[in-house]
């Protein structure tokens, strides 16, 4: 069963991916994380750093606290 948090963050991401009009594809490569990484963390089954989180926010052009609820 996979952990509530994790779930949650990774819909966050997911969100924010598409409110800018990225594809996974394209964050992925933005953030330097490899693509099914990226799909792993934004359905909540991987429990990332927090280095890939401030790559993620880098990527998405947002503070790493607005990657959380």
């Amino acid at each position: 069963m996979r952990d509530k948090q994790l779930v949650a963050f990774g819909q966050r991401i997911r969100a924010i991916r598409k409110e800018k009009g990225l594809s996974q594809e394209s964050l992925a490569a933005l953030a330097d994380i490899d693509r099914s990484y990226m799909g792993h963390i934004e359905r909540g089954e991987k429990n990332i750093t927090l280095t890939k989180i401030y790559q993620i926010a880098k990527a998405l052009d947002v503070r790493p606290s607005n990657l959380f609820d």
